[in-house]
């Protein structure tokens, strides 16, 4: 099967020429021209597989041109999980209320469900090519260091992370500036994360730029979910939640549940939707917020408008995102692409467009202070949750069997852990962390320790403008 660019239906690319060329016609995501759908019978027979053997059914129903051995390999990046055989964990917290943590792989956080294998693939298609790749990746806090160590000691990628500066939390900070290998380059920018997406789509776009990669024998491509790679492996995890449910009598024939996601840049969400297109029976797909909503006006009344907005720094920082690109993806899947190139051009042009009300979400947004006394509530049930799995619990209680998708390891956000449980300040994170662990019988995985002890080896902080020379200078050392 081949993609189409949600702005061209006419373009018709492989899978492995979209995953290192991933701009696709008039400045679209590239999609899947189809998606397979599996029946009852499919499920009946998912229940007795692993995860990843799902996961590589899902992916073969696809008929993408990448060897079945390469996606196998890149799927044994799980191995690297806390748990080996199952790269997540899904716990019941409440009367039909359950949790989905997507945060047990190296980085803490739910973007290694994806950037592990997703890593593997771009190496191998790299080295089978015979050719060097300059992967740029824009985080608002999570996406950088996941792509950091998805590359880390590839000979035939180079990594450059735009982060912005004072707009993560601490330890996801330390995650990027602390990397040590000499095929990585973080970059802090004075700006917001939209400035740091922006200034990677501009170069995606930059021909100037890419003849200048060239000239060092350097191809680009992004890590980012704008990457349909990452979307690939998203769709997974919200296709097993079915299958658990199913495999523990949760559900049964054409019962359905749903899923509440924290949503930012909407990559999470639009996988759920797509296993909900495929066949896994996902009723509504919620759409939790920060207090940066420009997704719950979206859903609620048809209206995406960032005209007089500026975007709002929380304690959810990963989402502190006014564009959120991978609504796009959805605006094709229900508008086509011709509407949807008008749609994206009035956004550019005047920051805002509207379209007919989308059937199957539902949104709401969630402040700090109602995000601090959902993790103080929930603290006294003896769990810990970080800030942005916080504000799925504005959607609470449910009725029905439902999936919140927690994201990030709460211990990547202390400061505000302790601010919402002990109504405090912290003094010092690392030994405040380990004493909130010790307090709630959970354990601070070594490599977020090892983090306070660790050289900074990225401290360079630039204008938005000096990206573009700062990288290429970089590339030419």
């Amino acid at each position: 099967m081949n993609l189409t660019s949600t702005r061209d239906k006419t373009q018709s690319v492989a899978l492995s020429y979209a995953l290192l060329n991933p701009s696709a016609n008039f400045g679209g995501l590239f999609v899947p021209k189809n998606f397979p759908k599996f029946d009852d019978e499919f499920f009946k027979k998912a229940v007795h597989l692993s995860y990843k053997e799902l996961a590589l059914e899902i992916i073969n129903s696809f008929d993408f041109n990448i060897d079945e051995e390469i996606f196998k390999l890149a799927l044994n990046s799980y191995d690297k999980f806390d748990d080996k055989n199952i790269p997540l964990k899904i716990e019941k917290i409440s009367e039909n209320l359950y949790i989905n943590e997507l945060y047990h792989g190296p980085t803490r956080a739910f973007k290694d469900m994806a950037l592990q294998p997703f890593g593997i693939i771009i190496d191998e298609l790299a080295k089978k090519d015979n050719k060097n790749y300059l992967i740029i990746c824009a985080t608002s806090g999570d996406t950088g260091p996941a792509t950091l160590k998805a590359f880390e000691n590839s000979k035939n990628v180079k990594v450059v992370c735009l982060y912005p500066y004072e707009g993560t939390s601490e330890v996801q900070r330390l995650q990027m500036v602390t990397s040590n290998d000499r095929n990585l380059k973080v970059i802090g920018i004075k700006g917001n994360f939209d400035d740091a997406q922006k200034a990677l789509k501009t170069l995606l776009g930059d021909e100037d730029f890419k003849n200048t990669l060239k000239k060092e024998n350097l191809f680009l491509s992004a890590a980012n979910s704008v990457n349909f790679g990452r979307i690939l492996f998203q769709i997974i995890y919200h296709f097993y939640d079915y299958v658990n449910f199913l495999k523990n009598g949760i559900l049964k024939g054409n019962e359905t549940f749903d899923i509440i996601v924290p949503s930012g840049n909407f990559g999470n969400a639009l996988g759920a939707y797509y296993a909900k297109k495929m066949g896994a029976k996902i009723g509504v797909i919620k759409i939790a917020s920060n207090q940066n909503n420009v997704l719950t006006n979206l859903f609620n009344n048809g209206i995406y408008d960032i005209k007089n907005k500026s975007l709002i720094k929380t304690i959810s920082p990963a989402m502190d995102i006014l564009v959120s690109s991978n609504v796009e993806r959805l605006l094709f899947d229900k508008f086509g692409d011709i509407k949807t190139k008008e749609l994206m051009q009035n956004l550019k042009d005047n920051k805002s467009y509207k379209i007919p009300k989308i059937e199957g979400f539902e949104a709401k947004f969630c402040t700090d202070k109602e995000c601090i006394n959902f993790i103080k509530e929930i603290s006294k049930k003896g769990k810990l949750i970080d800030p942005h799995t916080a504000t799925c619990f504005k959607f609470t209680p449910v009725k029905k069997p439902t999936v919140i998708t927690s994201t990030a390891h709460w211990v990547k956000f202390t400061p505000s852990m302790i601010k919402a449980i002990k109504n405090g300040e912290v003094k010092d994170e690392k030994n405040d962390m380990l004493n909130l662990a010790k307090e709630f019988n959970d354990k601070v995985p070594n490599e977020i320790l090892s983090l306070f002890s660790n050289e900074e080896k990225h401290k360079k902080i630039v204008e938005k403008e000096e990206i573009k020379n700062t990288i290429i200078e970089w590339i030419k050392k």
